[in-house]
C-alpha cells in the first residue's frame, strides 16, 4: 500500500510536462554557460569598460521592468504561451548578439533583448505550467520547475569553467558561450508552442469559492479580468507579493552571493569548499524532493510557504555554529555543519517552490495568471536587485558570527510576513 500511494501522484504529470521541463532544463544550462562572466566579458574582454557593463544591466533591468507589466496582460488575454514564446526569442536574439558585439551599442541592444525576453517568459511561465499539468499535480509542478532551473544553471557553470579552463583567448571561447546560450533558447520556444492545449482550460475544473480570499467587488468589464491594483487590494495577495520580494532578499541572493564570500573572508573557507557547500545545497534539492514530496503535498500551501523561512533560519544556524567553532574546531565538525546548512537551506527552498506558485495560481484566477505572475516576478527582481548589496554590506561591516546572525534575523524577518499571510487566510476560511 505504501508503495502504491508514494508513486501514484508522479504519474499526472504525464509527458507534456516532461518535454517543457526538457527544454526549459536546456534553456537554463545555456544560461548557466554565461551569466556569471558578464560583466568580465563586457568591460575587460570587450574593452568597452565598467560604464558598458553598468548600462548592460540597467538596459536588462528597466525591459525586464516594462515587457512584465506588458506581458501580465498580454498573457490574461490570449495565451501565455504566446507571451512565453515571444520571450523566449526575445532571449535567444539578445543573447546571440552579445557574441558579435564589440560596441556600446551592440551591448545595451543586447540588454534590452535579455530584459524584455525575461519579463515576457516569466509573466507567462506560471500559466504555461499550470496548463500541462493537472491541478492535484501543481506543487508537484512547481517544485520540480525549480529545481530544473537550478540544475540548468549548475551544470551550464560546470561546462563553462571546463570550457574556458586554459583557453588561449578567453574572449573567443565566451563568444561561442553566448552564441550557444541563444541557441540553447530555440527548442524551448518550439516545446512552448507545442504543448499549448487544444481548447482553452474549462473554469468548471478550478475550484471557484478560495479564488481570491478578501478580493475587492470586480469593476472590470468581463473577459477583461483584474488589473494590477484590484490584485494588490486583497490583502492576502499584496502579502504573498511581498513574501516573494522579501524571499529573495533573505534566502535566495544570500546564499549565491553573500554567504559564499562570508566563508571565504571571514571564516577562512576555501574554494574548493566553497564549491562543495554550493555544489551540496543544488545536489540536496534534487535528492529531497522526492523524500519530501508527500509530506509537501499534505501541507497547507500557507504552512508549507512559513516553514521556508523557518528552515532557513535553522540553516543560517548552522553556518553560525561553524563560525562559532572556528578554525580550531575538527574538520568534521566545522565543515560538516556547514554541509547541513546547504542541505537544510535545500529543503527550505523546495518548501517556498512547493507553495508559492499555487497559492499564486488560486488567488489570481485564471483570467489574471499572467498579471499576478508579472507583479511575483517584479517583486522577485527587486529582490535580486538589493539582496546582494544588503549581505555584503553586512559582510564587510560584520564579523562571522555577526553575519550568520543577521542572515538569521533576515530569514526571521521573512517567516513573520508568510506567518501573518497564513493566519490571515485560515482566520478567512
Amino acid at each position: 500500500m505504501t508503495a502504491i500511494r508514494a508513486t501514484a501522484p508522479r504519474t499526472p504529470l504525464g509527458r507534456r510536462f516532461g518535454l517543457l521541463m526538457g527544454a526549459l532544463l536546456l534553456s537554463s544550462l545555456g544560461n548557466g554557460l554565461c551569466f556569471p562572466f558578464t560583466s568580465i566579458y563586457i568591460s575587460q574582454l570587450l574593452g568597452l569598460g565598467g560604464r558598458a557593463a553598468g548600462g548592460y544591466f540597467i538596459a536588462m533591468a528597466a525591459a525586464s521592468f516594462a515587457a512584465a507589466l506588458a506581458g501580465g496582460p498580454l498573457a490574461d488575454r490570449g495565451s501565455p504561451h504566446r507571451v512565453g514564446a515571444l520571450g523566449g526569442a526575445a532571449l535567444a536574439v539578445g543573447y546571440a548578439l552579445l557574441a558579435p558585439a564589440g560596441s556600446v551599442a551592440l551591448v545595451l541592444a543586447s540588454g534590452v533583448c535579455v530584459g524584455a525576453g525575461f519579463g515576457l517568459f516569466y509573466a507567462s511561465i506560471v500559466g504555461i505550467v499550470d496548463t500541462a499539468v493537472p491541478e492535484s499535480g501543481r506543487r508537484a509542478a512547481f517544485a520540480i520547475r525549480h529545481i530544473v532551473n537550478n540544475a540548468g544553471i549548475g551544470l551550464g557553470s560546470v561546462a563553462a569553467g571546463l570550457a574556458l579552463h586554459g583557453a588561449a583567448t578567453p574572449v573567443g571561447a565566451l563568444r561561442w558561450l553566448y552564441l550557444a546560450n541563444g541557441l540553447a533558447a530555440l527548442p524551448l520556444i518550439a516545446v512552448i508552442l507545442g504543448v499549448r492545449p487544444r481548447a482553452r482550460p474549462e473554469p468548471e475544473k478550478r475550484p471557484e469559492p478560495e479564488k481570491r480570499p478578501e478580493a475587492a467587488e470586480p469593476t472590470e468589464p468581463p473577459g477583461v479580468g483584474p488589473t494590477y491594483r484590484t490584485l494588490l487590494r486583497a490583502r492576502p495577495m499584496a502579502l504573498l507579493i511581498l513574501a516573494q520580494a522579501l524571499f529573495a532578499i533573505v534566502g535566495f541572493t544570500q546564499i549565491e552571493a553573500t554567504v559564499p564570500l562570508l566563508m571565504h573572508d571571514r571564516m577562512a573557507v576555501t574554494l574548493g569548499w566553497v564549491s562543495a557547500v554550493v555544489a551540496a545545497n543544488s545536489f540536496a534539492l534534487i535528492a529531497l524532493q522526492p523524500l519530501l514530496r508527500r509530506r509537501l503535498e499534505r501541507l497547507p500551501e500557507t504552512v508549507s510557504l512559513a516553514a521556508g523561512p523557518v528552515l532557513w533560519t535553522g540553516a543560517f544556524g548552522c553556518g553560525l555554529g561553524a563560525a562559532l567553532a572556528g578554525e580550531a574546531a575538527p574538520a568534521a565538525v566545522r565543515y560538516g555543519l556547514l554541509l547541513a546548512f546547504a542541505v537544510i537551506f535545500a529543503a527550505g527552498e523546495l518548501m517556498y517552490s512547493s507553495a508559492f506558485y499555487p497559492l499564486l495560481l488560486r488567488w489570481s484566477g485564471e483570467e489574471a495568471v499572467g498579471r499576478a505572475s508579472a507583479l511575483a516576478s517584479l517583486a522577485w527582481n527587486l529582490g535580486t536587485a538589493s539582496g546582494p548589496p544588503i549581505g555584503l554590506f553586512v559582510v564587510a561591516h560584520a564579523s562571522a558570527t555577526g553575519s550568520w546572525l543577521a542572515l538569521a534575523l533576515g530569514a526571521a524577518a521573512a517567516f513573520t510576513v508568510a506567518a501573518a499571510l497564513h493566519s490571515r487566510t485560515a482566520g478567512s476560511t
